[in-house]
């Protein structure tokens, strides 16, 4: 009897080992990203909905491949605070060789749980700018630059990386080599990884100080390795939100709209030009847009129409396109290290006010011609008289084969020439013609 209760645990106990191992393990978890672009609120949103993922998933890391000349400082702080309240630790890793992270970019590499670089790669130069890229002054940049530069030293000292060196980054726009950033004293980095897998592989086991100051201990041998793209929607937005495509959709929705004005009905152009123009107008709500690059370009706008209007010898076509090209240069140049070329802005500019001024005139001279159907055409036109008419008093008369109502202020013998000076519904308005007139009766 002393026994049972020894078989009965010993059954219990089997059971349990049993559960357990029949019970399925759920694998660990590896969530990258990849951003490779400008900063801006469609790859904010992408990046905080991976570590959102991360989260929902229990993921072990968050690896954020990054590859940028920079972007807007309110979508970088955005990315960093949802960074600091991860669950699951953050990596960004700027690679592969030949990557860079700059401003922005260097700003999400310093705020990272662990900062890794490839070979041959660099970070830094993270001066801010206006946010609508026009030149700050004196006092309004060295403000700009304090704040950006506190921000980085409290994100670096919370992480424990090199205080003085990530403050020059922003203060003296200084860049820095993979090599530079590992051997600095403290480092800017912590480690350096040829790409991915050997990312994880030297972060297997890793001890990794979370912003709070708890310690986490990652395990990424045999994880299940989950790359996270955009969606369809971000995509196509994060495309479009682009200086340089930006500024086509911009000049192709001017374009489809002019060719509409001149040729009324061809339809196709404008709703073409609407949509691009929209879709243009979307992406500068996301892009700051410099307003004295944007008044520069409905300024050369006004100009060309003026051309079509005014005799100036070309003297306002040429100040036009010139202030087209000077708008679209200055309006562009909104994100540091992102700017569209001249090779993009002069054929689009030039071609834009050609096209303009070439359907203008076009239309113009189509509009002084005479009018070659309907009543109107009857004006200047020679008729004769059918029958005696008094002044005043409405007869008839021949023309072009047909028998009108016609009037006059002075009396008309049947087969006088007339001239037709107007026309009133049914009612020609004539006076006395030249018989040596070109144009002749019918």
């Amino acid at each position: 009897m002393t026994r049972l209760p020894l078989v009965a645990a010993a059954v219990a106990l089997c059971c349990l080992v049993q559960s357990a191992w029949a019970q399925p393990t759920t694998p660990r978890q590896v969530i990258v990203t990849e951003i490779d672009g400008i900063i801006q609120p469609i790859t904010a949103e992408y990046f905080i909905d991976a570590i959102d993922a991360a989260d929902t998933s229990d993921a072990e890391l968050v690896v954020l491949v990054l590859r940028t000349p920079g972007g807007l400082l309110d979508s970088t702080r955005s990315m960093v605070s949802r960074m600091i309240t991860s669950r699951a630790p953050v990596v960004v890793f700027v690679g592969p060789s030949g990557a860079r992270a700059a401003s922005a970019g260097f700003i999400l590499l310093i705020a990272a749980d662990v900062a890794a670089m490839a070979p041959a790669t660099h970070a830094g130069a993270a001066h801010p700018v206006s946010g609508s890229g026009e030149k700050m002054d004196d006092t309004t940049s060295q403000k700009a630059a304090s704040d950006a530069a506190a921000y980085v030293r409290t994100l670096a000292e919370a992480r424990g990386r090199n205080v003085p060196l990530a403050a020059e980054a922003v203060l003296q726009s200084r860049a820095f080599t993979d090599r530079e950033s590992l051997d600095a004293m403290p480092a800017l980095v912590d480690l350096s990884a040829k790409n991915v897998d050997d990312l994880l592989m030297q972060l297997d086991g890793r001890t990794i100080k979370r912003f709070d100051g708890r310690m986490t201990t990652v395990h990424t041998r045999g994880a299940e390795v989950r790359r996270l793209d955009m969606t369809r929607r971000q995509t196509f937005l994060s495309a479009i939100a682009h200086p340089q495509v930006s500024y086509i959709l911009m000049t192709l929705g001017l374009l489809g709209l002019t060719v509409e004005l001149w040729n009324p009905g061809l339809i196709a152009p404008g709703v073409a030009g609407g949509v691009c123009l929209l879709l243009a107008f979307f992406a500068f709500q996301i892009l700051p847009v410099n307003m004295a690059g944007l008044l520069l370009v409905v300024f050369g706008i006004a100009l060309l129409i003026l051309e079509l209007k005014v005799p100036s010898f070309g003297a306002l076509g040429v100040g036009g396109a010139v202030s087209l090209i000077l708008g679209s240069v200055m309006m562009t140049d909104v994100v540091p290290g992102v700017r569209v070329g001249l090779g993009v802005i002069l054929p689009a500019a030039i071609g834009f006010a050609a096209v303009f001024l070439f359907l203008g005139r076009l239309a113009l001279t189509a509009q002084m011609r005479p009018a070659v159907t309907g009543v109107q055409t009857l004006v200047g036109q020679i008729a004769r008289v059918r029958a005696p008419t008094a002044p005043g008093e409405p007869g008839f008369v021949d023309i072009r084969g047909e028998i009108w109502r016609a009037v006059s202020s002075v009396a008309l013998p049947a087969g006088t020439p007339v001239r037709v000076l107007r026309v009133d519904g049914l009612t020609l308005t004539v006076e006395p013609a030249d018989l040596t007139s070109p144009k002749g009766a019918d």
